[in-house]
């Protein structure tokens, strides 16, 4: 009976710490302040039939370095354990390809846009010489005018990720030092080999940057410079997120044989409550 007892009490435990871990899960989703009005767990194998996100694929309209690794090979995308894995590898033939490495990235072009909120993402990004993973968001309208928010970018082997804005106003201000003001970009620390919480608030007045719950960066509206481009932010953007390799800021790729990747957990996106 002591015996029984005993087990008893120990299945009662277990089955407790189990209902806490299942709250404990349930609640994270949840923010005071915010309603969750959308999000993407990846946990199913068809996310390309959700109606959200599409691969990207190459440069349909640009030659920019970031894009010139995109492809949309199977091999590239994989959905394991509710993680989003988006892969970078050698080419099986590099010598008949101008670039010998390709990459996978996904976008809710078309699909999902997304404005006046908070939209979190929790990732893993691996580092290799040459890596350069992504999450990042632009609008329909051409760049720069429309704008860009670069939410994370991780090079190498860095131990932080990169925060920037991007817009004719900050383009302008590679020649003039006036439209340096505000700062448009910034670092922030990581658990580099970990996961980490990113997250970006998107206002009508400005763009915060978080990691792991705390605000790394904020890019504000200047009133008085609204007619040199200096704020575009205030409009619908889409999501991409991507492994890229390569690049004249992220340097040259160190040859690898296994692939690089970077693993997406979750994409959550809340509206203030009071909206």
């Amino acid at each position: 009976m002591r015996k029984t007892f005993i087990i008893l009490c120990i299945w009662s435990i277990i089955v407790g710490c189990s209902q806490e871990q299942n709250e404990d899960d349930s609640s994270d989703i949840e923010k005071e302040g915010w309603n969750l009005v959308w999000h993407d767990e990846f946990n199913r194998d068809d996310i390309f039939a959700t109606g959200i996100w599409s691969k990207i694929w190459g440069c349909p309209t640009s030659t920019a370095d970031w894009c010139k690794t995109m492809n949309h090979d199977p091999s590239l995308f994989e959905i394991k354990d509710g993680n989003l894995i988006l892969l970078g590898k050698p080419r099986t033939d590099p010598t008949k390809h101008k670039t010998p490495y390709i990459t996978g990235g996904v976008t809710t072009q078309g699909k999902k846009y997304f404005q006046n909120g908070r939209l979190e993402i929790r990732c893993k990004l691996e580092a290799t010489q040459g890596a350069w993973p992504s999450l990042w968001m632009v609008p329909d309208a051409p760049w720069p005018t429309g704008g860009e928010i670069d939410i994370v970018e991780r090079l190498n082997y860095e131990p932080f990720v990169h925060h920037s804005v991007h817009s004719t106003y900050t383009q302008a201000g590679k020649k003039d030092k006036s439209k340096r003001t505000p700062p448009s970009t910034a670092t922030a620390p990581i658990n580099p080999d970990d996961y980490n919480i990113y997250a970006v608030e998107l206002d009508t007045d400005e763009v915060r940057f978080y990691v792991n719950g705390k605000q790394t960066f904020s890019y504000a509206r200047v009133p008085e410079k609204e007619s040199e481009g200096q704020f575009p932010f205030n409009r619908p953007y889409m999501l991409r997120i991507d492994m890229q390799l390569g690049g004249s800021w992220v340097g040259e790729v160190k040859p690898f044989t296994k692939p690089v990747r970077m693993y997406v957990d979750w994409v959550r996106f809340y509206q203030r409550t009071n909206k």
